[in-house]
């Protein structure tokens, strides 16, 4: 089978000229069924595949939409992820991905491959670094060049700009309050990265929530690590040392969660009896957690299924587009046995 078949040479097989053969193989109403049907089964007999460089030059379209986010290791960005596939590959779209690693320069590098890919539109959540640097020159010279480009999960601050993110202050007061209802007065948090806005915005949420219900904040009950496992193990060890110890934690996510049970059953401390604890995210497998994880809830899936939807919408109107424009999901408490035994 010649998989480099062209049309020019099933014109030639056919005695008739490329622009027929290619409105055939398009189902072009103005070629007869018959000779549709004879030309488009000797292609797929063939092996012949469209050209979709030469196809997206002439259309003005790759049919690519890139996709940046910090890591594929958490479920978060999994899902949201999936959300955005439900919808992009109904519309014949593929995804091209870059993962930064919470890295600045590797973000830079992304956007610019995909912009000399061609991407018809980029979703981005911001590198922790960049956060940090508070440099989105490199996404003003995108939207400078007209092509739409839409954060989800973490913002920034431009004047203009698309955006689907997940109230975090609000999750992060849920959070707190699920524990003071349950009588906790000594609620510790371990917070996430410095200077990135979903720790920062969760870390407000949790002493807005103290100081509403009149409960002392203690500096040292305040502990930072990064989104994983392993770091959350020295913070949640540095909560027990002194004698006035924590009997609640509200972790940045479940899997700094996942850490600190670990450290509190190695201490003997049983939980929830002794110590609860909630996370954030609501990960799928938070509820296999021994015991199962109390979270909250991200909507996740919704979030990239809504950003996507939000994007197709874009991209069949181009000249009409929308170039300032947020959502902002409620998150919801889930509650399971590392709260309420």
């Amino acid at each position: 089978m010649n998989q480099n078949i062209t049309i020019k040479d099933i014109a030639r097989k056919f005695k008739c000229s490329p622009s027929t053969v290619s409105r055939a193989l398009n189902n072009n109403a103005l070629i007869n069924i018959e000779t549709r049907k004879t030309i488009q089964e000797y292609a797929q007999k063939m092996g012949y595949e469209k050209n979709t460089i030469s196809l997206s030059l002439l259309q003005k379209s790759t049919k690519t939409i890139g996709v940046i986010i910090p890591s594929i290791s958490h479920s978060h960005e999994t899902l949201m992820i999936n959300g955005i596939q439900s919808v992009i590959n109904k519309m014949g779209y593929m995804l091209n991905f870059g993962i930064t690693n919470e890295k600045h320069q590797l973000e830079k590098e992304h956007l610019k491959r995909f912009m000399a890919n061609r991407v018809d539109a980029i979703f981005v959540s911001v590198a922790f670094e960049t956060s940090k640097l508070g440099d989105f020159s490199h996404f003003k010279d995108i939207q400078k060049r007209n092509v739409p480009l839409i954060f989800i999960d973490r913002n920034v601050h431009l004047e203009e700009s698309i955006s689907f993110t997940v109230n975090d202050f609000k999750g992060a007061y849920l959070a707190t309050k699920h524990l003071i209802d349950l009588g906790r007065k000594k609620i510790a948090h371990i917070k996430g990265p410095e200077g990135l806005n979903v720790s920062e915005m969760r870390l407000m949420g949790y002493l807005k929530c103290l100081k509403d219900h009149n409960i002392e904040i203690n500096p040292n009950f305040i502990k930072q690590a990064d989104f994983d496992i392993e770091s959350a193990l020295l913070p949640t060890s540095q909560l027990f040392e002194s004698e006035n110890k924590p009997d609640a934690i509200f972790c940045s996510n479940d899997y700094v969660c996942l850490g600190a049970m670990k450290v509190l059953q190695e201490k003997n401390l049983r939980i929830p009896e002794d110590v609860a604890i909630i996370g954030f995210d609501n990960c799928p497998i938070s509820e296999f957690f021994y015991p199962p994880l109390s979270s909250i809830e991200r909507k996740s899936f919704l979030l990239g299924e809504q950003a996507a939807s939000f994007l197709t919408d874009q991209l069949s109107d181009m000249d009409n587009r929308v170039k300032d424009y947020r959502t902002v999901f409620n998150p919801e408490l889930i509650i399971r046995k590392s709260t309420v035994s």
